[in-house]
C-alpha cells in the first residue's frame, strides 16, 4: 500500500498524538525542552545582577534564541531515532503521506513549543523583570515562531545524520554561525560588509530583530511584521524541504 499525497487533518493529528505520547514517556526530553530555556534565562539574569540594563538589552534576544536551539536539538535527535529504527519506513508504508508525517511532527513539537515559549516569556517578563516597551504577547509570538523554526531545522537536518552524535554535530554548522552573526554580540551594521550580507540571509537575525522591535516599540512596526514573516516563511520552507528528504531515506 502506498502513502497518499494529499494532506489529511485526521492523519496529521494522529501522527502528532503518537509523537506526544512518546514524549510523555521521556521526562528528560521534556525537561530539556521546557526547563532549560528558563534556567538559562534565570542564570543570565543573575550573571548581570549588577547591571539590569544589560539583561534588558540581551535578554529579549536570548528569549528567542534559547527556544530555537533547544527545539533544534531535541527535534533532530527524536526524528533521527524514528528514521534509524525503521519507524518512518513502516509509517510511510501505510496510507500516510509525507506531508501528513512532517505536519504531524511539526504540530506535536509545535504544541510543546507553545508551552516552552509561554514559560520562558512569563519568567522573563513577570519574574525577572525584563523591561519591555511593547506587548509581552508579541514577545511570546516571536518566541513561538523561533521555536517552530528550530523544530523545522531539526526535522530537516535529521535526514543527513546517520547517528545521534552526527545530529548533534550539525549544531555547530547550522546554529553557531547564526548565533555569531544575528546581532547578539554586536550590531549587524557594524560587522564587515560581507558578514552583514550573510547575516541578512540567516533567519536567526530576523528572530533577534523581531525581539528587539518589541523591546523598544510600543506599537507594531513594519520592521516587526517583516521579521516575523521571514521567520515563519523560512520555517515553512524548511518543513517542505524536510518532507522532500523522506523519499530518499524512507522509500
Amino acid at each position: 500500500m502506498t502513502a497518499t499525497s494529499a494532506l489529511s487533518l485526521p492523519r496529521t493529528t494522529a501522527t502528532a498524538a503518537r509523537v506526544l505520547r512518546q514524549l510523555r514517556h521521556d521526562p528528560r526530553t521534556i525537561a530539556l525542552m521546557l526547563l532549560v530555556p528558563c534556567v538559562m534565562l534565570l542564570l543570565l539574569r543573575y550573571v548581570f545582577d549588577g547591571s539590569a540594563r544589560t539583561f534588558d538589552t540581551i535578554g529579549a534576544s536570548l528569549l528567542g534564541i534559547f527556544p530555537l536551539i533547544t527545539m533544534f536539538l531535541v527535534t533532530s535527535i527524536a526524528t533521527l531515532r524514528e528514521r534509524t529504527s525503521g519507524t518512518l519506513e513502516r509509517l510511510l508504508a501505510m496510507p500516510l503521506g509525507k506531508g501528513d508525517l512532517i505536519a504531524g511532527y511539526a504540530l506535536a513539537f509545535g504544541a510543546v513549543a507553545v508551552v516552552q515559549s509561554a514559560l520562558a516569556t512569563g519568567l522573563a517578563v513577570w519574574f525577572l523583570d525584563l523591561d519591555v516597551v511593547g506587548s509581552p504577547w508579541l514577545l511570546l509570538l516571536v518566541a513561538l515562531l523561533d521555536a517552530l523554526l528550530g523544530t523545522a531545522l531539526g526535522l530537516f537536518v535529521s535526514a543527513f545524520a546517520a547517528s545521534e552524535f552526527q545530529a548533534v554535530q550539525f549544531m555547530p554548522a547550522v546554529i553557531f554561525p547564526q548565533l555569531l552573526l544575528c546581532g547578539l554580540f554586536t550590531p549587524r551594521d557594524a560587522m564587515h560588509p560581507v558578514l552583514e550580507a550573510v547575516s541578512d540571509a540567516l533567519p536567526m537575525s530576523y528572530a533577534v530583530d523581531g525581539m528587539n522591535e518589541v523591546l523598544h516599540h510600543a506599537d507594531l512596526t513594519t520592521a516587526f511584521l517583516r521579521d516575523i514573516t521571514v521567520v515563519a516563511a523560512v520555517a515553512l520552507l524548511v518543513l517542505t524541504l524536510g518532507a522532500a528528504t523522506l523519499k530518499r531515506r524512507s522509500a
